[in-house]
């Protein structure tokens, strides 16, 4: 058989392996009964990124991703889409739904169960906007509350003919405030005990929003906005991987179709990039790992040091922090070194920072996306009977007040069928990423196929590290 010939067939076992029946299910762990062990499932996956690997080196000889790429929609769609009345819209309906929600967090009930905000932020909008932004686009920037009410002061203000001058954003900070509140919001939901009480949440609204405002005020909304909101950055690499984009055409701005991949050719060397990138990879893969028996039984451990429980309390949280913050270290550490190793098989000659590093967003959203799709379809569920009563207080306004969650929608091995399949296939595209890169900066094929050895050996680490945690617990 021929060099060609091979690799189709290498290309065809690719997507023989990752055909499992797609459905969801629910999340982390909790499998029963598989029809092979588990670690050959580590074992496949490892292999479908060396075969993918093969099979791109010997396909892919040239670049085939460029940005702005695509096809227009129907001009009418367009018109309706871009309008500034619809954007006006939805801003005011997402203002209304911010303001709704904080008020339920800090003047409705205590309980997390009765109360709107847990449900609302933890499933809806840090969940629910995420898949929308990696399948989508970029939906935040119509959504985002924050941005809403900056835009109304504005508004406001040049009717008054108030105007300020914004200082220069410092270069030196650049995406470093968004990934440090991207950041605090973890820590919020995976560190914090008191997490999901509604006076907490109400707080940590608050003061997200102060630094933002204040942001904004010092800086201007769009720099603030690209930089320091921590949401609207994180949302905003997602949404490169999203169906639709925007671009300037003959008539201004239009909206289309983008070639697949083609918003993550971008090279990316703002700093606090990285740990950005490390924020959203680092987490996902230390909720997975808190979940795990051998981390429960550490927490065990510290907690019984403590005959104070509110000492103990402190310290399992405390616990948490440094191994999250260690987790986010070892993700940001693992890419720089396989970027190092990637310069240094190109001789020296290229320099690779920033141009692999959108080539990870593919796999923070199938993270994302393995860890937490049967948590939006499952807890989401809770925010219909919220709905008719937001503030705990008995209300019934929309009538689904006891409307009953369906907990048993799928089975367990399905989860995990799914939750493989997903994990394994965002990693092979962000190796199609990182090839394309590759050949477009790289004198050869050869050496563009030499600096992927390290990229190949990054994407097994994370793909077999990923499917671990999803199996623990």
């Amino acid at each position: 058989m021929s060099r060609r010939g091979l690799a189709l067939a290498a290309l065809a076992s690719v997507v023989a392996l990752l055909a499992p029946g797609a459905a969801a299910a629910h999340g982390i762990g909790g499998i029963r009964d598989l029809p092979v062990p588990g670690w050959l499932f580590l074992v496949a996956g490892a292999t479908v990124l060396v075969v993918s690997f093969v099979a791109l080196g010997a396909l892919w000889r040239t670049p085939k991703l460029r940005e702005g790429h695509g096809w227009p929609l129907p001009v009418g769609f367009q018109r309706a889409v871009l309008s500034p009345w619809t954007r006006r819209v939805v801003q005011t309906l997402a203002l209304v739904l911010f303001v709704l929600v904080w008020s339920a967090a800090a003047f409705g009930a205590n309980l997390g169960t009765d109360n709107i905000a847990p449900v609302f932020v933890y499933v809806t909008f840090w969940v629910g906007v995420t898949f929308a932004s990696a399948v989508l686009g970029d939906v935040w920037s119509a959504l985002n509350p924050w941005r809403a009410a900056a835009d109304c002061i504005a508004w406001t203000a040049r009717r008054a003919g108030w105007a300020r001058q914004p200082r220069p954003y410092p270069e030196t900070l650049c995406v470093w405030p968004g990934a440090l509140l991207l950041a605090a919001f973890i820590v919020l939901e995976l560190v914090w005990e008191n997490r999901a009480e509604p006076r907490t949440m109400a707080w940590a609204i608050l003061a997200y929003s102060v630094c933002n405002w204040t942001g904004m005020l010092a800086y201007g909304r769009r720099e603030w906005i690209e930089n320091g909101d921590g949401f609207a950055v994180y949302f905003g690499f997602l949404a490169r991987l999203g169906l639709f984009a925007t671009r300037e055409g003959a008539g201004g701005r239009e909206l289309y179709v983008r070639q697949p991949l083609s918003g993550l050719v971008r090279v990316e060397r703002r700093p606090g990039a990285v740990a950005l990138l490390a924020v959203m990879l680092g987490s996902v893969a230390f909720d997975g790992l808190s979940r795990s028996n051998w981390w429960l039984s550490r927490i065990y451990n510290v907690e019984t040091r403590f005959n104070d429980p509110a000492k103990a309390k402190w310290a399992v949280e405390l616990f948490n922090f440094l191994g999250l913050v260690l987790v986010i270290l070892v993700a940001a550490a693992a890419y720089l070194f396989a970027v190092k190793l990637a310069e240094h098989a190109a001789g020296g000659r290229i320099d690779f920072h920033g141009v692999f590093l959108l080539s990870l967003v593919p796999i923070a959203a199938v993270y994302v996306f393995s860890h937490y799709f049967t948590y939006l379809l499952i807890q989401g569920q809770f925010l219909i009977p919220r709905l008719s009563d937001p503030y705990g207080r008995g209300w019934d306004l929309f009538g689904s007040a006891d409307f009953q969650p369906n907990l048993t929608l799928l089975t367990p091995n399905l989860t995990w069928y799914v939750q493989v399949s997903v994990l394994v296939a965002g990693h092979v595209l962000a190796l199609m990423v990182a090839h394309d890169r590759a050949i477009d900066l790289c004198p050869s094929p050869r050496v563009a196929l030499r600096t992927q050895y390290a990229m190949l050996g990054l994407m097994v680490l994370y793909t077999v590290g990923g499917m671990w945690l999803l199996s623990l617990g």
